[in-house]
């Protein structure tokens, strides 16, 4: 899994790749979109995602992750490049 990639300047702790959301990447074609990201940007995700107290919730969060690795310029709702960092 690639949510240990840079870690030694997060300050957060690291979150662990859930396999649902690793075959949704996968099934998807969304893995190398999302290895793309800054490991902030990785832990983040996982982080919101495992927040979620209520399963809807969480499979919302999934589907707007993949919806915004999909578009490639967004993050958390706002606009991003990786030209940006």
């Amino acid at each position: 899994m690639s949510e240990t990639t840079d870690t030694g300047r997060l300050k957060r702790a690291i979150q662990q790749m859930p396999e649902d959301v690793a075959r949704d990447l996968d099934g998807r074609g969304l893995r190398d979109a999302y290895d793309a990201r800054p490991t902030c940007q990785r832990n983040d995700y996982l982080a919101w995602i495992g927040r979620a107290k209520r399963a809807p919730t969480r499979e919302k969060r999934i589907s707007q992750m993949l919806a915004e690795l999909e578009a490639g310029d967004v993050y958390m709702k706002m606009a991003w490049g990786g030209d940006m960092l």
